[in-house]
């Protein structure tokens, strides 16, 4: 009994030393399989950075339906047609033997914050020889984002008067070496704050799709608004620019600003044209009057007045001021307490005034969907007062005449007669009206105009619902157009306004120039201004030779 006691536990030492033996030969650890990943330390967002996946079989059998899996950081663009989680399948990957190494390599771009980290993970499943277990070796690789080549500042004024209306700006610019798209800017405006427009507009108020930006490219917003609190508070606006992600705002940038509710010490008010609510048309001639008044409790001397104009619309050639001095390189008029008595002394409850006069022009081009406006920023004391005035569109309309035979799409127009006209004879005439519209969208708009007592329609008008009436008696001619989008006439996606009509002309003497219709006027309510529009265009007249002729 003894002897078979003795067999058993060698026989069991025995079995447990192979078993021992059997399943250290058959484990595979983290080593069996070695994999690693190698990519940068330092990112810098919007590049293009390269991980690579290495891995090797370091122990004796070949390993099988091996099956690579790689996943890009969070937040991260792969190269274009890769998913976020990359699959190299057993048949891709092939057969591992011992000894044999391989790599594979995945690009793509990351985003972030400055000092966020973005990590990279790999994993790789597979079968030794003749075993039908499964193993997984795993890497994984942290990198440090060091470097967001973004610029996102805000342009603000460090003190604000409360109530007063003001204008701030933030600017961004990328300086990365890819194309970034989606971009998105968000503002949190402080307690107080009264949002009143923004360039370019937006519904949300808080929020603008900046689009994509390449290498080099920027822009700017601008907002007008208003700030109320007690003195000496602390305002602090907040910014954000990020791009959109896997569903997901990922930030890239935010920024921060404080502003001062300041006492105010001097009232600031500006009138053109003897009205402080003025709405401009192209073509004026403005008369800029700057009034000011010392309402703190102390004396100011030797003060330095400046008038920033800024607007596509001002014709810089024609500013005159008898006591400032224009400097072209900021387009800024400076008005000197050396020049100015009530600059140099003005006590408490006294009032000063500057002035200067300037035309706008006739026609502008508006840049990158910015609004009809003028501004003139005045600094005074430490002050500054943003004041905005609307301009309304710029709406014209161009009449051309025809002697001979001409059809407007299916529509013919036949005309006769003696060319030019003879007195007691008739002879017919084409007139078109094309409208114009530069700006804004102006609603209600008519076109109006006489024509001679010797002149008549013959009723050919084209296209029929143009809507155009005329008054024998009056002899007024009236085309009611409706509402006019802006870019009417300008831009080729607008479509065009036109009106058609034939004349019959039957002087009653031969003259050297014979007039075919005058006093053309057109008419509109701009909706961006409020204003309502007045603005004659051309008449036209025939000479003696034939010719139509605008005057």
């Amino acid at each position: 009994m003894k002897k078979i006691l003795i067999f058993l536990v060698i026989s069991i030492l025995i079995v447990g030393a192979i078993s021992f033996w059997y399943l250290n030969k058959n484990s595979y650890s983290k080593e069996t399989l070695k994999v690693e990943i190698i990519g940068p330390e330092k990112i810098t967002v919007g590049n293009e950075i390269e991980y690579t996946v290495k891995f090797r079989n370091n122990g004796d059998v070949r390993l099988e339906n091996a099956k690579l899996t790689f996943e890009y950081p969070e937040y991260s663009e792969p190269e274009e047609g890769n998913a976020l989680r990359e699959v190299i399948s057993a048949d891709e990957l092939g057969t591992i033997y011992p000894g044999e190494e391989k790599t594979f390599s995945f690009k793509g771009k990351i985003f972030g914050r400055d000092g966020e980290t973005r990590t990279a993970k790999v994993s790789i499943n597979y079968s030794p020889n003749n075993l039908n277990a499964s193993y997984e070796s795993q890497s994984s690789l942290t990198s440090v984002i060091k470097e967001v080549p973004l610029t996102f500042n805000f342009d603000i004024p460090s003190k604000i008067e409360s109530g007063d209306q003001f204008s701030f700006r933030i600017n961004y610019f990328s300086n990365m070496d890819n194309s970034i798209s989606n971009l998105i800017a968000k503002i949190y405006y402080p307690d107080g704050f009264e949002f009143i427009s923004s360039v370019p507009s937006t519904l949300e108020k808080t929020e603008w799709e900046l689009g994509s930006l390449n290498k080099a490219q920027g822009g700017r917003i601008e907002i007008d608004g208003r700030l109320v609190g007690d003195i000496r508070d602390n305002k602090t606006f907040r910014g954000e620019i990020g791009i959109w992600r896997e569903g997901e705002f990922v930030l890239l940038k935010n920024i921060s600003q404080n502003v001062e509710i300041i006492e105010p010490s001097i009232y600031i008010i500006q009138q053109i044209n003897n009205n402080p609510q003025y709405i401009a048309n192209p073509g004026d001639s403005l008369h800029y009057e700057i009034l000011f008044r010392n309402i703190g409790r102390n004396a100011l001397e030797k003060l330095f007045l400046i008038a920033k104009l800024k607007g596509d619309a001002f014709d810089f050639d024609t500013l005159k001021s008898d006591q400032g001095v224009f400097e072209s390189g900021d387009n800024s008029i400076i008005f000197d307490w050396r020049k100015v008595p009530s600059l140099q002394f003005l006590d408490n409850g006294e009032e000063g005034m500057v002035e200067f006069w300037i035309e706008l022009k006739d026609n502008w081009e508006l840049k990158d969907g910015s609004e009809p406006v003028i501004d003139n920023v005045v600094y005074l004391s430490q002050i500054s007062k943003d004041f905005t005035t609307k301009v309304n569109s710029n709406i014209d309309v161009i009449t051309t005449g025809y002697f001979n035979n001409i059809s407007f799409e299916n529509t013919e127009f036949i005309n006769s007669g003696v060319n030019p006209p003879r007195a007691g004879e008739t002879t017919n005439y084409t007139l078109s009206w094309d409208l114009k519209n530069y700006f804004n969208d102006v609603n209600n708009v008519k076109v109006k105009a006489k024509l001679p007592n010797y002149i008549n329609l013959t009723g050919k008008i084209y296209p029929n619902n143009c809507n155009l009436t005329f008054d024998n008696g009056s002899k007024e001619v009236v085309w009611n157009v409706g509402n006019v989008e802006a870019g009417t006439g300008v831009l080729s996606d607008k479509q065009k306004k036109q009106c058609v009509f034939q004349i019959a002309v039957k002087p009653n003497q031969n003259n050297s120039s014979t007039k075919i219709i005058e006093n053309i006027l057109i008419e509109g309510e701009d909706q961006f201004t409020g204003g309502f529009i007045e603005q004659n265009s051309l008449s036209l007249s025939i000479d003696s030779g034939g010719n139509f002729v605008s005057e």
